[in-house]
């Protein structure tokens, strides 16, 4: 009969072990998703105000190149005039 008692308390102590480790890493895991859809809320919003950087240099890019695009045409125009003759 002791074998049994001890059996038994051996397998409740185990089981007891079992548990209380299954529950940490429930509760880990619980912090792993968490800290994932953080980071996917993150990722989501840096991507969106990236996009917006990204249209506002290629705003940037293409006035420039109106703006370059107007000098040349410009600078073109003068070529061959006399500098000192009005208008």
């Amino acid at each position: 009969m002791p074998e049994d008692e001890m059996a038994q308390a051996e397998t409740a102590a185990l089981t007891r072990r079992y548990e209380q480790h299954a529950e940490q890493t429930n509760d880990a895991l619980k912090v792993i998703k968490s800290d994932v859809l953080h980071l996917r809320l993150e990722v989501g919003s840096a991507t969106t105000r990236l996009d917006a950087v990204e249209r506002s240099v290629n705003e940037l890019t293409e006035e420039v190149r109106t703006g370059n695009a107007r000098i040349i045409e410009l600078l073109s125009n003068l070529v061959g005039k006399d500098p000192n003759t009005p208008g």
